[in-house]
């Protein structure tokens, strides 16, 4: 039984899944080897993360009219996502999203916001109730950064657990959101945008997130791929190795570590230990194809040594 409720807020999307042997350059034409449909959207992947994991999970977003919109939601429930807060806005497209994945996993992703681009701040406040009924708050930058703002407002003012994941990382957060945060989750990309400093190294990562924590981040955890994650906050900085996995398609690693970090507070482990937890869980992600078809069930995730 889940500790406490999680709110996902975020995008919904569908993904079209191309794979292709490399990354085409520019003016290039490539034959992929076969295209799949797979439910995605970084507010999605979290929200199923969180369910198949065991949490209670709720979620708002919106999806279009279109012939994905009933998929998406159907997908959701499916999962165990609690879905009555999602709009099903009948003149608009859902989201979509065309995934490139080589030969080695890696991706490269073009987002078309549709539906996501209408969760504006009116739907965050009209939802305030629900905020206010939960004990944490997931956020990412896929629906307009007005909404994700007041989403941070509203949930700082009712005293919740407040993440945010960055991606895709905006030019810069404003401080009084920051100082609204308690857990910032960006990955290298997103750290050294939103710092201004390079991260080519686990201790310049340490150096950009004491920039975020000088902000008014209380705690900073980037995720380094295949070198794990730091995690850093006014009491130092941890370096959490990564597990040896042989990766299949990165898509959803982060979305998934995110989502497992916060299901692991829900149960009341620590800071590292949710991070470990989390781990676990994104290399399992890795070692599939697709965004939610490769998430695991928690009994997956605990039989894993």
């Amino acid at each position: 039984m889940a500790a406490c409720k999680i709110l996902v807020i975020g995008s919904i999307n569908m993904d079209l899944v191309l794979r292709v042997p490399y990354i085409p350059q520019v003016g290039e034409t490539l034959l992929g080897s076969s295209v799949q449909r797979i439910p995605g959207g970084k507010g999605a992947n979290q929200a199923v993360t969180a369910a198949k994991l065991g949490a209670d999970v709720y979620m708002l977003g919106k999806v279009g009219g279109d012939e994905f919109g009933d998929p998406l939601i159907d997908n959701l429930n499916q999962a165990g996502v609690h879905t009555d807060h999602i709009d099903l806005v009948s003149e608009a497209s859902s989201g979509l999203a065309v995934i490139q994945v080589n030969d080695e996993g890696d991706n490269s992703i073009v987002v078309l916001a549709g539906a996501n681009d209408l969760c504006n701040k009116d739907y965050i406040l009209a939802h305030e109730d629900l905020v206010k009924d939960t004990d944490i708050v997931i956020l990412q930058m896929e629906i307009p950064y007005e909404a994700v703002y007041k989403a941070v407002e509203l949930a700082s003012k009712h005293n919740k657990t407040v993440i945010l994941n960055p991606a895709p990382a905006p030019d810069s957060i404003p401080d009084d959101v920051l100082g609204k945060l308690d857990y910032l989750i960006p990955n290298e990309t997103e750290l050294q945008k939103l710092s201004g400093q390079p991260v080519d190294s686990i201790a310049a990562a340490e150096e950009a997130a004491k920039i975020l924590l000088s902000k008014g981040v209380s705690n900073l955890i980037v995720t380094l791929g295949s070198n794990g994650s730091l995690y850093v906050s006014a009491n130092g900085a941890v370096h959490v190795p990564a597990r040896t996995v042989k990766a299949v398609d990165t898509t959803a690693a982060g979305d998934s570590f995110v989502a497992a970090f916060a299901v692991g507070l829900s149960e009341g482990k620590s800071v590292e230990a949710a991070i470990g937890f989390a781990t676990k869980v994104s290399s399992i992600v890795v070692t599939k194809s697709g965004a939610q078809t490769s998430i695991p069930d928690r009994s997956e995730v605990d039989a894993l040594v």
